[in-house]
C-alpha cells in the first residue's frame, strides 16, 4: 500500500515539475554480503516507485576522510534528496560512525540517524525532522490496525539509537504512556504483560515469551536472529525477538519474522525520500534559485567607488555557490570572496536547458567610457535583486596596466560594482600571472631553439632532444606528434636516417618572421622596443624585440575561446610563433612546449566566481584586448552560467569598446566558436558621447568637460545620434533585437534624455530606456531589465555577417563596408603579402578580428558621428591561429600602453593597520 501511494505521489511530482525525480543516494563502505542484500532491496524498491537511486561504493581501504569527503559532495548535490550511509561501515581503517552519521545534512538524513534529527524527535518536533525508518515503519503498522495509540500503555524492549530510543519518543509524542525496558530490567515479563502495544528490538532470539504477552496486545517484532535448524539447507533459520508461535495466540496483531518490519523499513525509507523531495520542491521552485540579496543603503551625493565597495559586506562565496546550484566539490575557494568553478559543473549540467543570452555593448565611446560595465552590473542587479530572476553577469578580468595607469579599475561604478573591487582589479586568482608565465615560456623557447640550432650539429642536438635514460631512448608524445607532422612514421629513435634527424631537429626559424613577444601586465612604454641577447653567453645572437601587455597575448584569447581543457591544450599547440626559412608556420607544438603551457594554464581555465553589491553572482574570466583580440569574457563562463540560470534565467555578458568592435567580434568570433546564440543586445549610450559625435569639443581624460557638455543642446545631441542609429543598425544586421540603455548623468536634462530615447526607437530599437543605476543600483535599471525581458521573448533570427570560407580580403571588406560605413578597403604591401602567406599556410578560412581605433567608426579617431565613403587602410595582418582568427591592423596602435603624467597609482594606498586598500580604482 505504501509503495503504491508513493508511486502515485512521484508521478504527480513529475507532472507538476517536468524533468524532476526524487533522488536517493546510498553510501556503502566495503563489501559485506548482508549490506549488499539490503542495498539491493532498497534499489529495487526505489526503481519500482520512480526514485532515482545512486549506489556509491567505497573500498574497505577508505579512510574516515574519504567517507566525509563523499558525504560533503552528496550533501551539496541538489539532485539528491535522501541520503543514507549503510551501516556497519566495513573499513580496514578506524572510522567514527557517530561522526559519519552526523556529517549527513539533516535535511537529507532520511535514515533519521543524525543527532539533529534525533534531538528534534526527542523534543517532539515530528513535522520538522526525519524519523528512523524502522520506528517509522512500526508506527505505520500500528496505525494500520485502526487502534488509537493515544492513552494506550506501550512498552519498548531495547534502547538502541536506531530503533528503541526513537520508538520510545515516537510513541510518547503520539500520546501513549511509554515504558522502555532493556537488558538491566529485572521485571521484564511483568512490564511486557502490561503492554497494549509491545515493540521488541533487543537483538536476542525469542527472548519475549508468548505467555508474557497481554491478551489482545499489538506486538511488533523488530528482531532478526539466526538459530540452528538442521531441516534447512543452510543449517539455520531466521527468528525474531518474540517467540512467534506462542505469542500469536495471545496478540491481536503480530508481525512475522521475516517479512514484517523489514519490508516496512524499506518502504519508510522510500517515503522519507519522497517527503524530502516534496520539501525540496516547496522550498526550491524548479528553475528558481533560493538566493539572498543584499540591501543597498543609497547615499547622496554618491560616494567614491572604493568607499561603496568597502561599505558592503559580501556574502561568503561558498554561500553564493550553493545558492546558484554548484556542488561543494565543484568550487575551489580562494578566501571568503572569490572562488574558482571546476569544469565538471558543465559536464554535470550538460542536459539542462540554456537561459537567455544578453550582450551589453555601446555606441562609439569618448575616452572616458560610457558605462558598459556599470550597466552590465546594474542590469543583473535589477533582474536578480528586484525582479527575482536567475541571472549571472559574465565579465572580463581587468589588466593591472590600465588599473594603475589612466583608466583605473573595471569593476563597474557607483552602486553597480563587482565586489570586493580591490580583489577584482588586482591579482584575483592569478589567471593573468599564469598567462604571463606561459607566454614568456614560449618566447624563451623560441630564442633558445634558434640559439641551440645555431650552435650544435644535427646529431649532437638530436642526442640532447632524445636522451638515453637508463640505457633507453624514447620519443615523448609531443615529439611523436612532430614526427607525424613531418610524415616520419617511426617510433624508434635509432631508426631515423640522417635526413630525418635533420628534419626533426631543425625548425629553421626565420628571426625576421617572429611574431611572438614577451609580455608584462604593467604599462611600461620603455619596453615597446628592446634588444635581447646582449650577454656574451648568447655568442653574438641578438635581435630587436618588444614587450606587450599580458592581456594582448594570444594565450589570453585562447583562454577566452576554449570550451574545455582539451580544447585549450589543442589551441595552445596550434599557436603560430614564427615561420621557417621555407615559409612554413612554426607552432608551439613544434617547439615542444604545449604540455608545459597546459600545465601552467590548468587552473586559469576555471572561471572565477564573485558577486555584485546586491549579491547577484558574477563570473570573472579572461580579459582579451578588444582590438588585436576579440574583447569578450570566456566561452566557458558563459556556458556554465547559461546552464546554472536555467531556461527562464538570464546571462548578461559585456563586449569591449563600441558595437562596431566588441559586439561584431562577439557575434562573428565568440558565438561562431561557442555555438551560443544571443537573444538581446543592450546598447549603452550617453548624452555626453552623442554630443561629441554631433561636433562637440574633444573629451579628454583628466580634463574638465567643456561647457557644451554641461548645458542643454538638443541640436548638437540630435546630430550626434547618427552614431547611435548606425550602431543600432549594426546590431540588427545580426538579427538580434536591440534595447538602448541611456546611461543618465547628473548634467543631462530631461529633454535631452527623452530625445535620445525617441531617436533610438525611431532608428529601430526594440525599446530605449533611461537608466539611473550608477546612483540607485539595480533599482535604477528595473525599466531596462523589464525591456530586456520583453525583448528576449521575441524571435531572434541570429546570423553571421560573413561565411568564413570567403577569401580574406572579402571578409575584411564586408566588415569595413557593412559595420564601419567604408566605401572600400586598401591593403598596404605588407598586408597583401600576409594575405598570400596565410592563405598558402591554410589559415585563410579563419574569422577576422579587426584591430582599429575604438574612438571612431572609421580608422581615424578624429572622425566622429557616422562617417561614410572613406577608404579603410589595412597596413598589416597577423594571425592568432591558436585562438582562431586573423587580425588586420588598421592604422597604428600600441600593445604596450605607457603611464600617463599622473597615473592612477598616485591615489592608491594601503592602510597597514586595517589592511584595507584606500584610494580610487
Amino acid at each position: 500500500q505504501v509503495r503504491e501511494r508513493l508511486k502515485k505521489q512521484v508521478i504527480e511530482m513529475k507532472e507538476k515539475s517536468p524533468g524532476f525525480r526524487p533522488g536517493l543516494a546510498i553510501l556503502q563502505v566495503g563489501n559485506r554480503d548482508d549490506s549488499n542484500l539490503y542495498i539491493n532491496m532498497k534499489l529495487k524498491a526505489a526503481a519500482e516507485i520512480g526514485i532515482t537511486a545512486n549506489h556509491i561504493k567505497l573500498p574497505n581501504t577508505a579512510s574516515e576522510a574519504d567517507v566525509l569527503k563523499c558525504i560533503a559532495s552528496l550533501n551539496g548535490d541538489p539532485a539528491v534528496h535522501g541520503f543514507i550511509v549503510q551501516l556497519p561501515l566495513d573499513s580496514d581503517k578506524p572510522i567514527n560512525t557517530e561522526k559519519i552519521t552526523n556529517a549527513v545534512a539533516p535535511e537529507k538524513d532520511v535514515d533519521g540517524l543524525s543527532s539533529i534529527n534525533a534531538g528534534k524527535l526527542s523534543r517532539g518536533d515530528l513535522g520538522d525532522c526525519f524519523i528512523p525508518c524502522t520506528p517509522k515503519g512500526c508506527m505505520e503498522l500500528i496505525r494500520q490496525t485502526g487502534i488509537q495509540v493515544a492513552g494506550k500503555r506501550a512498552v519498548v524492549v531495547g534502547r538502541s539509537k536506531i530503533v528503541g530510543a526513537p520508538m520510545h519518543d515516537l510513541l510518547l509524542w503520539n500520546h501513549a504512556t511509554v515504558t522502555t525496558c532493556h537488558s538491566k530490567t529485572s521485571t521484564l515479563a511483568e512490564e511486557v504483560g502490561k503492554a497494549d502495544i509491545l515493540v521488541v528490538a533487543a537483538g536476542k532470539a525469542e527472548m519475549v515469551k508468548g505467555e508474557w504477552i497481554k491478551p489482545g496486545a499489538i506486538v511488533i517484532d523488530c528482531g532478526i536472529n539466526h538459530v540452528p535448524d538442521s531441516t534447512k539447507a543452510s543449517g539455520k533459520r531466521v527468528v525474531g525477538d518474540v517467540a512467534y508461535s506462542t505469542a500469536k495466540e495471545k496478540a491481536s496483531y503480530i508481525t512475522p519474522v521475516p517479512g514484517g518490519v523489514g519490508p516496512m523499513t524499506v518502504a519508510m525509507l522510500m517515503q522519507s525520500t519522497v517527503e524530502s523531495a516534496q520539501r525540496f520542491l516547496e522550498k526550491y521552485q524548479p528553475g528558481k534559485w533560493n538566493i539572498q540579496y543584499n540591501q543597498l543603503t543609497l547615499k547622496m551625493p554618491v560616494p567614491s567607488d572604493i568607499e561603496i565597495s568597502q561599505s558592503c559586506i559580501p556574502k561568503p562565496i561558498d554561500q553564493i555557490a550553493k545558492e546558484v546550484g554548484l556542488l561543494p566539490d565543484e568550487v575551489e575557494l580562494y578566501g571568503q570572496t572569490k572562488a574558482k568553478v571546476h569544469l565538471s559543473a558543465l559536464k554535470r549540467l550538460k542536459n539542462q536547458p540554456d537561459g537567455k543570452y544578453v550582450v551589453v555593448t555601446g555606441i562609439t565611446p569618448t575616452p572616458l567610457g560610457e558605462g558598459k560595465s556599470t550597466t552590465t552590473v546594474g542590469l543583473v542587479q535589477a533582474l536578480g535583486a528586484h525582479l527575482h530572476q536567475n541571472v549571472f553577469a559574465c565579465v572580463r578580468q581587468p589588466s593591472q596596466g590600465p588599473t594603475f595607469g589612466i583608466k583605473g579599475g573595471a569593476a563597474g561604478g557607483g552602486y553597480c560594482q563587482v565586489i570586493p573591487m580591490e580583489e577584482f582589479n588586482l591579482h584575483l586568482t592569478g589567471d593573468i600571472h599564469a598567462i604571463t608565465a606561459a607566454n614568456n615560456l614560449v618566447a624563451a623557447a623560441v630564442d633558445a631553439r634558434i640559439f641551440h640550432e645555431l650552435t650544435q650539429t644535427d646529431q649532437a642536438f638530436y642526442n640532447r632532444l632524445v636522451p638515453s635514460v637508463n640505457g633507453v631512448r624514447k620519443f615523448s608524445d609531443i615529439q611523436l606528434r612532430r614526427l607525424q607532422k613531418l610524415g616520419i612514421n617511426k617510433t624508434d629513435p635509432a631508426a631515423l636516417t640522417k635526413e630525418e634527424i635533420n628534419l626533426f631537429v631543425r625548425l629553421d626559424i626565420d628571426p625576421g618572421t617572429i611574431t611572438w613577444q614577451r609580455v608584462l601586465d604593467t604599462n611600461d612604454r620603455f619596453l615597446r622596443k628592446i634588444t635581447i641577447g646582449q650577454s656574451p653567453t648568447e655568442k653574438g645572437f641578438s635581435r630587436t624585440a618588444q614587450f606587450d601587455i599580458t592581456v594582448s597575448s594570444e594565450i589570453m584569447a585562447v583562454l577566452a575561446l576554449s570550451d574545455g581543457l582539451d580544447d585549450m591544450k589543442k589551441r595552445l599547440g596550434r599557436m603560430v610563433v614564427a615561420s621557417s626559412k621555407r615559409g612554413e608556420p612554426i607552432t608551439a607544438d613544434d617547439l615542444g612546449v604545449t604540455g608545459a603551457l597546459a600545465v601552467l594554464m590548468k587552473d586559469a581555465v576555471k572561471p572565477n566566481l564573485m558577486q555584485t553589491l546586491e549579491g547577484t553572482p558574477v563570473f570573472v574570466h579572461a580579459g582579451p584586448f578588444a582590438n588585436i583580440a576579440h574583447g569578450n569574457s570566456s566561452v566557458l563562463a558563459d556556458k556554465i552560467a547559461l546552464k546554472l540560470v536555467g531556461k527562464e534565467g538570464f546571462v548578461v555578458t559585456e563586449a569591449g569598446f563600441g558595437a562596431d568592435i566588441g559586439m561584431e567580434k562577439f557575434f562573428n568570433i565568440k558565438c561562431r566558436y561557442s555555438g551560443l546564440r544571443p537573444h538581446v543586445v543592450v546598447l549603452v549610450a550617453t548624452v555626453r558621447a552623442l554630443k561629441m559625435h554631433g561636433g562637440g569639443p574633444a573629451v579628454t581624460a583628466g580634463v574638465p568637460l567643456p561647457k557644451e557638455y554641461m548645458e542643454e543642446n538638443l541640436q548638437l545631441l540630435a546630430k550626434g545620434c547618427s552614431n547611435l542609429k548606425k550602431q543600432i543598425q549594426n546590431a540588427q544586421m545580426f538579427g538580434v533585437p536591440v534595447v538602448v540603455a541611456v546611461n543618465a548623468f547628473k548634467t543631462d536634462t530631461k529633454a535631452e534624455l527623452a530625445l535620445v530615447v525617441q531617436l533610438a526607437k525611431e532608428a529601430g530599437a526594440f525599446d530605449a530606456v533611461e537608466c539611473t543605476h550608477w546612483a540607485e543600483g539595480g533599482k535604477g535599471a528595473v525599466a531596462l531589465a523589464r525591456a530586456v525581458q520583453r525583448a528576449s521573448q521575441t524571435p531572434s533570427n541570429f546570423r553571421f555577417l560573413y561565411n568564413v570560407e570567403l577569401p580574406v580580403i572579402e571578409k575584411m571588406r564586408l566588415i569595413a563596408q557593412q559595420i564601419y560605413g567604408a566605401s572600400d578597403i586598401e591593403l598596404l604591401p605588407e598586408a597583401q603579402e600576409k594575405v598570400a602567406l596565410y592563405t598558402k599556410q591554410g589559415f585563410g578560412n579563419l574569422p577576422i578580428c579587426m584591430a582599429k581605433t575604438h574612438l571612431s567608426l572609421s580608422h581615424d579617431p578624429e572622425k566622429k558621428g557616422a562617417p561614410t565613403g572613406f577608404i579603410l587602410p589595412i597596413r598589416d595582418i597577423r594571425a592568432s591561429v591558436g585562438a582562431g582568427f586573423l587580425y588586420p591592423l588598421v592604422g597604428t596602435m600600441s600593445t604596450m600602453p605607457g603611464l600617463p603624467t599622473r597615473p592612477c597609482f598616485y591615489d592608491i594606498d594601503l592602510d597597514t593597520v586595517s589592511g584595507e586598500v584606500n584610494g580610487l580604482f
